[in-house]
Order: structure tokens, then sequence, then C-alpha cells
């Protein structure tokens, strides 16, 4: 049965980009669909884009917003069915000449959260997207009601898409490659030479805080929630607030490195090395605390969002409560209550679970 593979678009790494991979294991004569594609990661699939990959708006995602939802509709290709990747408005999708038992399948990372969360997105701010928001909401309700079933990364994005869509969903955990991180006893035994001088150097005793730099990660509140707990920090990863964070390291009444564009074997070494791996965001399900979690490492994360649902209080680390640096500087200076583990209990989290809750689900 022809299919085809959704996904808003296509960028050289992110957590979507990893659930797009396992769609394509598990369908890999199906077409992939995308607005723009940004990366060979599928030279064996035929990989269509939509009109706005040859416009300019392709590198402009806040300004071509208002236009997805238009683009993604009457599509052609005769399919019997899509699986649909969407964290914006790829749910949207519909087909001129699909056959008439076509069926939709949508793996939901989150609702626009522009459009409903506003405070969990700074593009929601905006005078423009606040002036657009009512319409928009109103067509995202009214196109996810066309008929389509459900899946969502977590259970807080499934409550969330109830709330916006009015829609049920189960949940499926998204994929993890803890098979692999935990295939390594001692990740630092896989670094090249610079990179084991560079773990040499760290402080013996360090929170390690690790992901985009972007605002929205919470960085900061990793350096300033060790500094008040009184711990070394290192701080890893990319992105634009890397200025920023390194001012704040620099300031920090505690040693505090900020590593840029670390491997993936330095990031599991890390993990590994670290005292305890903070993850302070409200993220819709967080990838990272799970990676850390294979690799041998207590976790500490936000209770709200869905980090906190594969992490079990006191047993694979701590959830901290208020929202507020002050608690997570509590939960790193307790974090000593919770035992060291080793990486079985993420099992269940792996690529290759996620794989067959897929294709159980979609059943073609």
């Amino acid at each position: 049965m022809p299919g085809v593979l959704v996904h808003e678009w296509i960028a050289r790494d992110g957590g979507s980009e990893k659930v797009l991979d396992e769609f394509v294991r598990c369908f890999p004569d199906a077409d992939v669909l995308c607005l723009w594609n940004d990366a060979e990661r599928y030279p064996t699939q035929t990989v269509r884009e939509s009109g706005l990959a040859r416009t300019p708006l392709r590198r402009h995602k806040a300004l071509a917003l208002a236009a997805m939802p238009y683009v993604w509709r009457r599509r052609p290709g005769d399919y019997d069915f899509a699986l649909v990747s969407s964290h914006c408005f790829a749910h949207h999708v519909s087909f001129r000449g699909a056959a008439r038992d076509f069926r939709k399948f949508v793996y939901v990372h989150t609702p626009a959260r522009y459009l409903w969360d506003p405070e969990l997105d700074d593009r929601g701010a905006s005078a423009a997207v606040k002036l657009a928001s009512p319409p928009l909401r109103r067509l995202d309700r009214r196109r996810a009601a066309e008929g389509a079933q459900f899946a969502a990364n977590s259970d807080f994005v499934r409550r969330r898409v109830e709330r916006a869509w009015g829609v049920e969903a189960r949940v499926i955990f998204p994929p993890v490659d803890t098979t692999r991180i935990s295939s390594v006893a001692d990740w630092s035994s896989e670094l090249s030479e610079p990179e084991s001088s560079l773990l040499a150097s760290l402080p013996d005793t360090f929170v390690l805080g690790a992901s985009r730099f972007v605002p929205y990660k919470r960085l900061d509140w990793v350096i300033r929630a060790a500094d008040r707990a009184g711990v070394p920090a290192v701080v890893a990863g990319s992105g634009p607030e890397e200025g920023r964070l390194r001012k704040l390291a620099d300031e920090a009444g505690v040693p505090v490195r900020v590593l840029a564009r670390p491997s993936d074997a330095m990031l599991y070494a890390l993990y590994q090395r670290a005292h305890v791996y903070v993850f302070p965001a409200i993220e819709d399900f967080g990838i990272m605390p799970v990676e850390a979690r294979a690799a041998g490492a207590r976790v500490i994360v936000n209770e709200l969002g869905g980090a906190g649902e594969t992490v079990v209080e006191g047993v694979d680390g701590l959830h901290f409560r208020d929202d507020s640096v002050e608690s997570l500087a509590e939960c790193i200076a307790a974090i000593d209550t919770v035992p060291r583990r080793g990486s079985g209990s993420v099992a269940n989290l792996s690529s290759e679970r996620f794989r067959a809750d897929i294709r159980s689900w979609v059943c073609v």
C-alpha cells in the first residue's frame, strides 16, 4: 500500500527529525513530504518539497507560518495512508488523489506552542502572532477534527492536544538511542586525545546542563542553581545563547565551564562523569534526561512538562516542584539521597520499542 511520511521541515538534527528517521525505518517504501528539506537524511527515499522551498521563506520560519496551513492542503498524491510528524501545521495535510479509505495518523510533538501556549514560546508574545492567533486556532482545531488518529509524545502533550483540538490521543514516547548509549560502559574510552584532555581538566564533581543554547532550555538556571548549591557546573551544547552563558559562567561564584559543540561520545562521557544531570526546561518530552539515564546518570527534571513522566522520584532522580532556581538548587543539594543506578530502567524508551509501537498503531 503506498504511503507518505509527512514532516514540517527537515533539519540537520533535532528530536522531531529522529522521529522521522524511525518512521522511515518502519516504512522504507513510503514517500516523504515536507515544506523544505535542509538535510540529505534519506538518500533512498523520494522526498517531495512544497512550493515554499523555492522561496526565501524557507530561511524565515516566522514569516512562513501564516502560509503553512494552506500549503499543506490538497497535495498531489494517491496515497492510502499518511503518517504525520507534527509540531506546527503538518497535521493539516490533505491529498486530492487519496484513496477512498485513506487513513491519517498524526504523531504530535506539540500543538503549535506560540498559538496555544504562548507562555511557553517567545514567538507568542509578538503583536503579529497575537493578532493572527484567534483565526489560526479556529482553523487548527477544525483541521484536527477532519478525521485522523492521534498519538502524543507524552501525557503532558496528550492533555494539551485534548484541550486545544478537542480530540483524544494515545501516548507513544519518542525514540531515544538508549541501546547505543548503554552499550558502552565507559564513554571516555571512545574520546579523541583532545577530548580526553578536556574531560580530565574538569572538576571531580560537577553539575551538568546540556542542550541547545536557546532561552527556553534555561541553561542559565543550571549555572545559577549550581552556584547556590556550591557545586561546580559544566554547560554543554551550541546555539545563540553561548555568549550570554559564558558571561554568566565568568560571574558565577563556583567554577563553570561552557563546552561548545561536544561530540556524541563527549556528551555521553559527561553524562557518566556528572554528579547529576539537570534539565530545567518545561519540555514536551525531554530526550536528554533519558539519554543521561541510559549512560547511568542521576537526573533532576522540572515537574512541569513531559520530562518528569520518565523519571521516578527518588529512584532515577528528583523533580523540582516550584519552577524556580531556588527549588532546583535544593534538589542539587539533595541528589545524594538518590542512589546511582545502571541503565536498565530506560529499556522501554528505546528506538526499537518506538518502532514496534508505531507499526502496531499504524498497522498497514
